[in-house]
């Protein structure tokens, strides 16, 4: 061990006997007891800083200033996973020995923040930092899960997230080797107990081996798989927290293949298992389940070539994603590019984008073609309905994970909405019959906002339909509807999706003698769609239209 270079011990914790390092560990005390074993000598213990050395966010060193002078605290977790990888966050845990709400009450004075308790009983708080530009950062304070620093890091989920650094002087504290797993990109538990004791953790494991390319080692692989059973003890929110993280992260479809090779999709998402070996007539090239999962990779595909972070345009004669297809979607509908990041941008609820919405709905948006199922008078399969009762299937299942009703609302809009950019393409395709206004209108009418993510999933959807086989007149036919319905959602929503009513009910109720009723208000819809169409523009031309409505109902 003399002999080794000592850039190896970088981030850990040495013993030193006559200036030569003769033992090493995670923690300080790991690494005297390791000299304890080998030298009757008394051992110096010596922290090696990291190279480069750490740089903490500007946050950190604000708490550290603000602290009571002789309180250790210890910033923990996935800031400090982060912070070694090189990446910003906006989520950090602290730790110390106790008393973190009073702590995190006394910092929230000193940073002009706000706080409030998250679990009195366990002693934990958080402090909500908001920033010049309206973004905010969270501060978590809790006492130790144990009776000291190394108990309360054992006890954590994953070793990469079970490294310490005490805010006194940036050591760190890694008792598991969180970091070298963290260098080899290994996903290991922190004990044997750690997926039995939260389950939920299976979920958050997927979701890291994702995000960051790890490889969960065989052993917390098995364990995993083992507690996939308690995950009915979990709560529905934390249940729904972990799986929309994984959905707005990088690789969906990947996850929820491990979530089904982990024996836990059955537990989370119930009603996919049913979709393996749904066959499909052509021109879908495989069975349900592998259909949807086509259908979430191409979703990702298309998210990222439309992301306003691309270059404008693909490189000549090829697409910026090397993908004839997406090359193509690029050059008709990549103008959209930045209003289809705003809209993905604004949650319908806070904590959980617009974006990991679409891809629930991706992953239901077949989910009732077992159940609907019939044969027709060839013998091919037919799935009638399916995308109204996968509609209310995923209905039942929102609001099983407890989301929002503003959520649970656009799952069902979109799912039930899915089939009618299919039918405008196939009409375009076969007939040469764009979208009409009055076509467009309608479509609107009943999608609102959600028609923007139809026409996103139905991009997805035929290319997983397809895959390599999608004849190119029929993307590009696809691509032409969705042009038309970007248009008018985007440059024209006044003229053909909301116009300015030309009339309202007074005015019909006065100008043709009516009375209050349900036919004034299918009188407004009705000339409201035809000023969408074009068909009216006047009030004039409004009235005429209504009289003449009221005659044919005589």
């Amino acid at each position: 061990m003399a002999g080794e270079s000592q850039s190896s011990y970088a981030g850990r914790w040495v013993a030193k006997v006559h200036g030569q390092i003769v033992a090493q560990g995670g923690t300080p005390e790991q690494a005297r007891r390791a000299a304890q074993s080998r030298f009757k000598e008394t051992a110096e213990i010596v922290f090696m800083p990291t190279s480069p050395r750490l740089t903490l966010p500007p946050i950190v060193d604000s708490v550290r200033t603000a602290l009571p002078e002789g309180l250790t605290v210890y910033l923990v977790g996935g800031a400090v996973r982060d912070q070694l990888l090189g990446r910003s966050t906006h989520d950090l845990d602290f730790t110390l020995e106790g008393g973190a709400i009073k702590l995190g009450r006394s910092l929230a004075n000193s940073l002009k923040a706000d706080f409030y308790p998250l679990d009195s009983e366990r002693d934990t708080g958080r402090v909500v930092v908001t920033n010049e530009d309206g973004s905010r950062t969270f501060l978590d304070f809790a006492a130790f899960r144990g009776e000291d620093l190394e108990a309360d890091l054992t006890g954590r989920d994953f070793t990469v997230n079970a490294i310490a650094i005490d805010l006194t002087d940036n050591t760190i504290h890694d008792p598991l080797g969180g970091a070298a797993d963290l260098k080899e990109k290994r996903l290991r538990a922190c004990s044997a107990s750690a997926m039995t004791d939260d389950s939920v953790r299976i979920l958050r494991g997927i979701r890291l081996a994702a995000a960051f390319g790890f490889h969960i080692l065989p052993d917390t692989r098995k364990k995993m798989k083992e507690a996939a059973v308690l995950l009915d003890k979990i709560s529905p929110e934390r249940l729904r927290d972990e799986l929309f993280r994984m959905l707005d992260g990088p690789k969906p479809a990947a996850c929820i293949r491990s979530l089904d090779l982990l024996g836990a999709l059955e537990k989370v998402l119930p009603e996919l298992p049913a979709l393996k070996g749904a066959g499909q007539k052509s021109p879908h090239v495989a069975d349900v389940w592998e259909h949807t999962l086509s259908v979430v990779n191409h979703l990702e595909s298309l998210l990222s070539v439309l992301s306003p972070d691309q270059e404008p345009e693909p490189p000549s004669g090829e697409s910026s994603a090397n993908d004839w297809y997406l090359g193509t979607m690029l050059l008709r509908i990549g103008r959209y590019r930045q209003q289809l990041a705003e809209h993905l941008s604004v949650p319908l609820i806070t904590g959980r984008t617009l974006r990991s919405l679409l891809f629930m709905a991706a992953l239901y948006h077949d989910a009732a073609k077992p159940q609907t199922k019939a044969v027709d008078e060839n013998g091919q399969p037919r799935f009638w309905d399916h995308d109204q009762q996968g509609a209310e299937m995923v209905v039942k299942r929102g609001r099983l994970l407890m989301l929002s009703n503003d959520e649970v609302d656009r799952l069902e809009t979109i799912i039930k909405g899915h089939m009618r950019i299919h039918f405008l393409t196939n009409r375009l395709a076969t007939e040469g019959k764009p979208p009409s206004r009055r076509a467009i209108y309608r479509f609107f009418r009943q999608t609102g906002a959600a028609g923007t993510d139809i026409c996103l999933l139905s991009l997805a959807d035929l290319r997983g339909t397809y895959e390599q086989t999608l004849p190119q007149e029929t993307w590009a036919a696809c691509l032409d509807v969705v042009r038309t319905m970007l248009e008018a959602w985007f440059e024209r929503r006044e003229e053909e999706v909301t116009p300015l009513p030309l009339v309202d009910g007074n005015d019909l109720l006065r100008e043709l003698s009516l009375q209050p009723g349900p036919f004034v208000g299918k009188l407004i819809e009705t000339i409201r769609e035809a000023q969408a169409a074009g068909e009216v523009s006047t009030r004039d031309e409004a009235l005429a239209l209504a009289r003449r409505r009221v005659e044919e109902r005589k």
